[in-house]
C-alpha cells in the first residue's frame, strides 16, 4: 500500500506528506527545518479515507523539538528534569461478525472496508496507551523515585483526550505542546485535542503506584486507557496521612447523620 508521512512538526508541502509518499518496494529520504519548538505529531496522510484508516491503524507518533537554551517555566527559569515518558493513546476501530466476535483477516487491507463502516460511527472498539491494553500497567509499569521530575509526552493522533495523574498534577503543562509559550502550573486535568501532543512536567512527592488516565472514566477503566507509574521512596505524612483507620460506625456517630 502507499505510505507518507505528515509531521505536524515541519513546514509546507502537506507536513512533509507531498513529498515522502511511496508505493511498495520503494523509499525516500526528505529533509525538514524544526523552526517551533515543542512536541508534535506525525503520522501517515496518504489521500482520502486511507488517512483515518491508517491513523487508527496505529500509524502515528511524536516528535519532540526542544528549545536551544532547554525549558523554562512560567517565571523564565530553566527546567531539568530526570526522565521522560512518551504516552500515546490509541483508538482502534476493529469489526465484528453476527455473534459479536471480533473479526480477523488474512491481510489488513481486506478489513478496511469493514473498518470504514465501524469508524463512521464515530465509536472506538478500543482505547488504549501504547499500543496495547497492559503496555504500560502491572510488570510494564513506568517507574519514578520520589523527588524525580517526570517528563510526560501524550499524544493523541485522531480523538480528544484529557489527562489526569491519579494523586499527582501537572506542575508545569505546555498546552497545545508549545515550548514557545509559558506553561500553565498545576493543573490537575489537561486537554490533548486531537491531532497534538502535550507535555506535562510532575516532581512526584509521594511514593506508591498512580494512575496516569484519560479522564473519561469510562474510556480508562473499561476500555482500558490508562497507565500506572510506580514510584519508590520514603511516604511524607505531612502531605496525606491516614487519621483513622476504616472502622464500623459507633451508634453516636450514626444519630449525628443528617
Amino acid at each position: 500500500m502507499a505510505h507518507n508521512i505528515d509531521f505536524h512538526a515541519a513546514t509546507g508541502a502537506m507536513g512533509g506528506g507531498d513529498i515522502s509518499l511511496v508505493n511498495p518496494g520503494e523509499e525516500v529520504t526528505i529533509r525538514f527545518k524544526a523552526t517551533k519548538t515543542g512536541v508534535f505529531v506525525y503520522h501517515c496522510a496518504p489521500g482520502g479515507t486511507m488517512v483515518p484508516l491508517h491513523v487508527t491503524s496505529g500509524m502515528n507518533g511524536a516528535i519532540m523539538v526542544l528549545p536551544r537554551g532547554g525549558l523554562r517555566d512560567e517565571k523564565g527559569n530553566p527546567v531539568h528534569y530526570d526522565k521522560a515518558y512518551y504516552i500515546a493513546e490509541q483508538d482502534y476501530y476493529v469489526p465484528k461478525d453476527a455473534a459479536g466476535n471480533y473479526k480477523t483477516y488474512p491481510k489488513p487491507s481486506d478489513g478496511f472496508p469493514d473498518m470504514l463502516k465501524v469508524f463512521q460511527t464515530l465509536t472506538p472498539s478500543h482505547l488504549v496507551f501504547n499500543g496495547v491494553t497492559g503496555a504500560l500497567t502491572g510488570k510494564n509499569a513506568l517507574t519514578a523515585t520520589v523527588g524525580e521530575k517526570v517528563l510526560f509526552i501524550t499524544s493523541q493522533a485522531n480523538r480528544d483526550t484529557r489527562i489526569h495523574l491519579i494523586g499527582g498534577h501537572a506542575d508545569l503543562v505546555w498546552l497545545g505542546g508549545s515550548f514557545n509559550d509559558k506553561p500553565a502550573t498545576n493543573y490537575e486535568t489537561w486537554s490533548v485535542p486531537g491531532g497534538t501532543a502535550v507535555a506535562a512536567l510532575y516532581e512526584f512527592r509521594q511514593p506508591g503506584t498512580y494512575a496516569y488516565v484519560n479522564h473519561n472514566l469510562i474510556e480508562a477503566f473499561v476500555f482500558n486507557a490508562v497507565a500506572q507509574v510506580k514510584v519508590s521512596g520514603k511516604w511524607n505524612d505531612n502531605l496525606l496521612k491516614e487519621i483513622a483507620k476504616p472502622h464500623l460506625m459507633s451508634p453516636a456517630d450514626t444519630l449525628l447523620m443528617p
